[in-house]
């Protein structure tokens, strides 16, 4: 078992819902030229193209290779080129070297998602014995694409960033309504159990279920919203070390940071770029595109903190407390590191989330890049603290006495 198994399904059902992820990566590269698909403008982020290979590579690699009998890789080559990180899957091309990549042409990448889809129905049409394994393989992979789908979209929203035309992703794209005004909220006190419940699918590094004590709190409502860090900027947050960790502040000074990203002055007023291009800033939307340590240093600048994870998954329950998902991820003050007992998967998709743990902080709730219903209260996102091209802002918290 690679892990307590997402619900079974008919083989139909599991058919229908992977063609419908798999349309669904297609139509978000849709909106995009050849061109935009091969840029690849930092080494953090993907070339769209590379990001639709890699999740053909996923299902060839892990499913049609081992599962289907006879089946032959479209081209031996793909393994070397679309890896990620799997050591045990051999050799791989430098990542901050994706946007090289320049053939396989975009039309070819199409054409090898098209064979893989093709030889996907045939496996889940007539599955092997080994039928329960191939289910939560399927499933872990279909999880692993909606991943992709919205490092797809934030990737693309930093390469046409850096374009001077600031081109839209998509012109109609709809921004989430405002949250309106937070409150503090009482959170859960004493001993709370934290993580998945193990019903359903869960990545790995969310379980395995634990108790965790939490000393009183309380947690704000609502994320922090632009018209609350405008006035961190008026403030002078941006200008402050004493607000800063020193790493934090060490990066503010190197990248120039006075803004969020995306962020631009013209004429005297601050305009955000996003899917739909440049538009003014809603001070009553959320914020996002923060770094972990400018959501620390506003968070200071508040008198308040970030929740830790465990404060925000127990939170996320009481009534009245708005987990945003659709708008921003939210900061935590929580390292990512394992949970007490936990055990990375079986074989190379154990190499999935457990080798990650360290260096970064962890993320609660969902973005508007989120593929709807993809996230859970106990999903455990995570990134290094200076990371700011994702959707990520930040709720805050305070002790109670």
């Amino acid at each position: 078992m690679i892990h307590p198994a997402a619900a079974a399904r008919p083989a139909a059902e599991l058919l229908a819902r992977f063609q419908a992820v798999r349309a669904r990566t297609e139509a978000l590269a849709a909106p995009l030229s050849p061109e935009d698909q091969v840029v690849q403008s930092m080494p953090d982020a993907s070339p769209t193209k590379w990001h639709r290979a890699h999740t053909a590579w996923f299902f060839e690699t892990f499913l049609l290779k081992p599962y289907l009998p006879g089946y032959r890789p479209v081209r031996e080559d793909y393994a070397f080129l679309f890896n990620s990180y799997y050591e045990a899957a051999g050799p791989r091309h430098a990542r901050h070297s994706r946007g090289l990549i320049t053939r396989p042409s975009c039309a070819e990448v199409g054409e090898y998602r098209a064979a893989v889809d093709a030889a996907m129905a045939t496996l889940l049409r007539d599955p092997p014995p080994e039928a329960a394994e191939l289910v939560e393989l399927v499933e872990l992979g279909l999880q692993h694409e909606q991943q992709h789908q919205e490092l797809l979209l934030t990737d693309i929203l930093h390469a046409l960033s850096r374009n001077p035309l600031r081109p839209a992703y998509d012109p109609g794209w709809q921004e989430p309504p405002a949250a309106g005004p937070a409150r503090m909220l009482d959170g859960l006190q004493g001993v709370v159990e934290i993580g998945h419940d193990g019903r359903g699918f869960f990545f790995d590094n969310e379980g395995p279920r634990h108790r965790s004590f939490l000393a009183p709190y309380r947690i704000a409502s609502a994320p922090v919203t632009n018209g609350e860090w405008l006035g961190f900027m008026e403030a002078g947050g941006y200008r402050e070390p004493l607000l800063w960790m020193s790493e934090g502040w060490a990066a503010c000074q190197a990248e120039g940071w006075d803004a969020p990203m995306y962020w631009e002055q013209r004429d005297g007023a601050w305009m955000q770029f996003g899917p739909a291009g440049l538009h003014p800033v809603d001070p009553a939307a959320a914020v996002r595109h923060v770094s972990w340590y400018e959501a620390d240093a506003f968070a200071r600048w508040s008198d308040k903190r970030l929740p830790t994870e465990a404060e925000w998954e127990a939170a996320s329950a009481l009534p009245g407390f708005r987990d945003a998902e659709g708008v921003a991820w939210q900061w935590t003050g929580s390292s990512y590191r394992p949970y007490p007992g936990f055990q990375p998967w079986a074989g190379a998709v154990g190499e999935y989330n457990g080798k990650f743990m360290i260096g970064q902080m962890v993320l609660r709730g969902g973005s508007q890049a989120t593929p709807p219903g993809h996230t859970r209260p106990s999903y455990r996102n995570f990134f290094p603290p200076g990371a700011r091209w994702q959707f990520s802002g930040l709720r805050l918290a305070e002790d109670a006495a």
